[in-house]
C-alpha cells in the first residue's frame, strides 16, 4: 500500500477492531457498540482474505450467524487471522470457528438454546482472560442463540465461564488473547455485554478509545484534502437531507471554493423540496449550488417500470449521467477561473449503506441496492468521495451539531435517493407521484404538530398498488389506498414501528381522504426491521 493510499484510510488513522461477518442478523450491534465505547470498528465479510486487508486490526472478532458450523457450504474464515498476532474474540458461532481452526471440537446441541441464561464466571484473576470479564458481576445475565455447542475446547485452553446448558459458555486460550463466548454480549438483553465488549477492545486489544465526532472532523478534512490534492475540485451530490448537508458543509470547510453543489430534480422529490433546498443550502449556508432540472428524463425511464430494484438502478444511472453532464459545465468555467478540473463526485453514504449493500457469505445476501452504491455506471468518469462513508446515523448528527448545521436540518428524516419512485409501488407516473406526495406532506406536518417528529427516526407516506371501495358523498369510490410508515431506530440497521396516538392517526387520515383526490382509504404499517425494510421497496 502507498503512503498516501494509507494515508486516505479512516481505519489507518484510529486505532481498529476487525470484524468479520458471518450473517448474523447481530453483527451490526457489535459495530454500534464498540463505536460506543469510543473505538473505531470496521464489518467485513467473514469470507475477507486477511492479506487484503488495508489496514492492520488492532484485534478481531467473529460473528455469529445461522449456519451450523457442521452445514454443507457454512461460511469460514482465512485461517491466517489467527497469524495476525493479535487479540481474537469468537462470539457464538464465532467460537465454534475458533475450536474448528484450533482443534476443538462442535456438535449439534441436543436442544436449540434461545434466549435468557445464568452465567457463571471464574476467571483467574492472575490469568490473562481475567480482563475479558473485568468488573462483571457473576453471575451474570446473557442472551444465548445457537444450535450448535463446544463439546470440548482446543488444546491450551481453559474454561472462564458456564450455563446451566453450556460448559463451555466462555473459554479462553492459556497464554494467548483468544477468547471465545457461546452468547451475543452486543444484544441488550445481555445486561453487562457493552462491559465485556469495551474490556476486550480497550482493556485487551490496547485500542485508544479516541473515536468521537470531534476527532473525526479534523483528521476528515486532512483526509480529503489529501484525496483531492491541491488542485482538484469535486461535485456534490446534494438533496437537502441530513447526510448529503454534512458532507457538502464538510467538504466546502476542506476545500472552499473548489466544492460545487448540484441538486438533480429528479421528478420524484417531495413537496416544494427544490425550494426549500435552495434556501437552506446556497441561502442560509452559503454553498454554491446549482439546480439540474431532469424530472422529465428521469420519469421518463421509469415509464412502464414496476420492479424496486430495476427503479433503483435506473434512477442510480440517470442520476450519475445528470452529475457528470452538470460537472462538464461546471468543470469549464472551473479552468476559465483558473481552478482544477472536476474530478470527484460528492455522495453521503453511510455504513448502514455499506453494510447492507455487501453480500456477505450467508443469509444476509444484499437485499437491495443502496442509492449511494448501488447503480453506478462502470464507465463513471468521474471518481466517488464519500466522507460519510464509515459514519452512523447518529454520528452524522453529532457531526452536522459540531458543525453548526441549524438543528431541524439535523433532525429531518432520512429521504431515500431514489425519492417517491420506491414510495409508489407500481408504475411511476406524474399523477401517482403527485398524489403520493401531497399525502406525504400532510402526514409529515400532522406529526410536527403533535410533536412527534423528533420521537419518529422516519415517517412517511407510500402509494399501494391497489384500490378499494369507499363511499364518499353517498357516492361509490373505487380509489387509491395510502399507507402510513413510521418508524423508531437508533442506527436505521433495525427497527420498531412508532405507536402512534390514535387522536393524531385520525386527523391525518381526516385529511389526507379529503385534500389528497383519488384517495379513499388510509393505513398504518405496523411491521419491525427485520423482517420489514423501513421502505416499502
Amino acid at each position: 500500500m502507498a503512503p498516501t493510499e494509507a494515508a486516505t484510510e479512516v481505519a489507518n488513522m484510529y486505532d481498529t477492531v476487525l470484524i468479520l461477518d458471518f450473517g448474523s442478523q447481530y453483527s451490526h450491534l457489535i459495530t454500534r457498540r464498540i463505536r460506543e465505547a469510543g473505538v473505531y470498528c470496521e464489518l467485513l465479510p467473514c469470507t475477507q482474505k486477511i492479506a487484503e486487508l488495508k489496514f492492520k486490526p488492532k484485534g478481531v472478532i467473529l460473528s455469529g450467524s445461522p449456519f451450523s458450523i457442521t452445514d454443507e457450504g457454512a461460511p469460514h474464515v482465512d485461517p491466517e487471522v489467527f497469524n495476525l498476532g493479535v487479540p481474537i474474540l469468537g462470539i457464538c458461532y464465532g467460537l465454534q470457528e475458533i475450536a474448528r481452526n484450533l482443534g476443538g471440537e462442535t456438535s449439534l446441541a441436543v436442544k436449540r438454546e434461545y434466549g435468557h441464561a445464568e452465567l457463571n464466571l471464574d476467571p483467574q484473576a492472575d490469568h490473562h482472560s481475567y480482563k475479558l470479564f473485568q468488573d462483571v458481576p457473576t453471575p451474570t445475565n446473557v442472551w444465548m442463540s445457537h444450535g450448535d455447542h463446544l463439546e470440548s475446547p482446543p488444546k491450551d485452553f481453559v474454561v472462564i465461564g458456564s450455563t446451566a446448558t453450556s460448559a463451555y459458555a466462555a473459554v479462553a486460550h492459556d497464554s494467548l488473547p483468544i477468547y471465545g463466548i457461546q452468547f451475543h454480549p452486543e444484544v441488550t438483553h445481555s445486561a453487562d455485554g457493552a462491559l465485556l465488549l469495551r474490556n476486550f477492545v480497550v482493556g485487551i486489544c490496547a485500542c485508544e478509545a479516541n473515536w468521537t465526532m470531534s476527532s473525526f472532523i479534523d483528521k476528515e478534512l486532512e483526509r480529503i484534502r489529501t484525496l483531492v490534492g491541491p488542485q482538484g475540485s469535486v461535485i456534490g451530490a446534494v438533496s437537502g437531507g441530513v447526510d448529503s448537508t454534512v458532507a457538502a458543509v464538510l467538504m466546502k470547510r476542506a476545500i472552499g471554493d473548489r466544492f460545487h453543489a448540484v441538486l438533480v430534480d429528479n421528478g420524484v422529490m417531495r413537496l416544494n423540496e427544490c425550494a426549500q433546498v435552495k434556501q437552506t443550502l446556497a441561502d442560509n449556508l452559503g454553498i454554491n449550488l446549482t439546480v439540474a432540472d431532469a424530472s422529465e428524463l428521469f420519469l421518463g425511464r421509469l415509464k412502464g417500470v414496476t420492479d424496486p430494484e430495476r427503479k433503483r438502478k435506473i434512477i442510480g444511472n440517470t442520476f450519475i449521467e445528470v452529475f457528470e453532464a452538470e460537472a462538464h459545465k461546471i468543470d469549464e468555467i472551473s479552468r476559465q477561473n483558473g481552478l482544477g478540473p472536476i474530478d470527484w463526485l460528492l455522495q453521503g453514504t453511510l455504513y448502514p449503506d455499506v453494510i447492507e449493500s455487501i453480500s456477505f457469505k450467508g443469509p444476509s445476501a444484499t437485499i437491495k441496492s443502496h442509492h449511494n452504491v448501488g447503480g453506478l455506471l462502470e464507465d463513471m468518469r468521474l471518481k466517488l468521495i464519500e466522507p460519510l462513508r464509515e459514519l452512523f446515523k447518529d454520528e452524522v448528527r453529532a457531526l452536522g451539531a459540531l458543525l453548526e448545521i441549524p438543528e431541524d436540518l439535523i433532525w429531518r428524516h432520512p429521504f431515500p435517493g431514489p425519492g417517491i419512485a420506491i414510495r409508489v409501488l407500481g408504475e411511476v407516473t406524474p399523477a401517482q407521484v403527485e398524489i403520493a406526495r401531497l399525502a406525504d406532506n400532510i402526514y409529515i406536518d400532522e406529526i410536527k404538530k403533535a410533536g412527534l417528529y423528533r420521537q419518529i427516526s422516519q415517517a412517511y407516506a407510500a402509494l399501494l398498488p391497489v384500490r378499494s371501495v369507499g363511499v364518499m358523498g353517498d357516492q361509490r369510490t373505487y380509489e387509491q389506498v395510502i399507507a402510513l410508515r413510521a418508524v423508531e431506530t437508533k442506527d436505521f440497521m433495525t427497527a420498531d414501528w412508532f405507536p402512534m396516538p390514535v387522536d393524531v392517526m385520525k386527523r391525518i387520515s381526516n385529511r389526507i381522504i379529503n385534500e389528497v383526490k383519488g384517495v379513499n382509504r388510509v393505513l398504518y404499517d405496523v411491521s419491525s426491521k427485520p423482517p420489514s425494510t423501513i421502505e416499502f421497496e
